[in-house]
């Protein structure tokens, strides 16, 4: 069954080559957002992997921007809070933040430093997952606040830019993966 529903998820990503820079094949999940059974599937079948992962899970952690559409609905399925991890100037109060590369320049990201608790077990969301960058300066800025980080989770993988071996020891899973 899961099989199934992971051979629709993919049937709702659209590729548009060139796309934000020549060269670039940038994979789009606007549709499955847009399809309700596609997106219910999606929740599914985070969900179902964290429940068969993780026995206790505190906070979902989610990536500016695409990570806020996904977390908050896998959060609430699984009783847990929502944290955010935005671009540097959007969270008010004290925050941490992090200066890290991407692939077509500089970024910076941070999170409120009362975010989590010391030892809360964390769950880090996004859509995908390229040469993570972003991905890894999210757990460096959870590390900083003592959060315990179960996983990154993500709905693409694109393997060829091996962006998985940048999150070190932090286990990684991904739904959907591209060459």
């Amino acid at each position: 069954m899961s099989g199934e529903r992971l051979r629709a998820l993919r049937g709702c990503v659209r590729s548009f080559p060139d796309f934000p820079v020549p060269g670039v094949l940038f994979r789009d999940i606007s549709p499955l957002l847009k399809d309700p059974e596609a997106f219910k599937a999606l929740i599914d079948l985070l969900e179902d992997h964290l429940r068969a992962s993780f026995p206790k899970i505190d906070v979902i952690a989610g990536l500016d921007s695409r990570g806020f559409l996904i977390g908050p609905p896998l959060a609430q399925r699984l009783g847990v809070g929502f944290v955010l991890i935005r671009k540097k100037g959007k969270l008010p109060g004290p925050t941490e933040s992090i200066s890290y590369a991407l692939e077509y320049g500089k970024a910076e990201l941070e999170i409120q430093r009362d975010a989590v608790e010391v030892g809360q077990k964390v769950v880090v969301v996004d859509d995908l997952l390229a040469t993570g960058g972003t991905m890894r300066a999210a757990c460096e800025l959870l590390a900083r606040l003592k959060a315990d980080i179960l996983e990154c989770l993500v709905v693409i993988e694109l393997k060829a830019l091996g962006g998985a071996a940048k999150l070190e020891a932090v286990p990684f899973h991904s739904l959907l993966q591209y060459d």
